[in-house]
């Protein structure tokens, strides 16, 4: 099961560094393509506004 992010996402680019297989994406708000996410969770350990969970 792949991680999602929530229109609370602020785009402040932490998720981004922390995500192993890059499968997170720059926008408005980020966006984490399931296809590549490993449901490893690194990029909710580190979201500031717990804009990040499992789908």
């Amino acid at each position: 099961m792949a991680y999602v992010i929530s229109e609370d996402c602020t785009a402040c680019g932490t998720c981004i560094d922390e995500c192993p297989v890059e499968a997170i994406s720059e926008g408005d708000i980020y966006v984490i393509n399931p296809d590549l996410c490993t449901d490893c969770g690194s990029c909710a350990d580190v979201c500031p506004v717990e804009a990040i969970s499992p789908a």
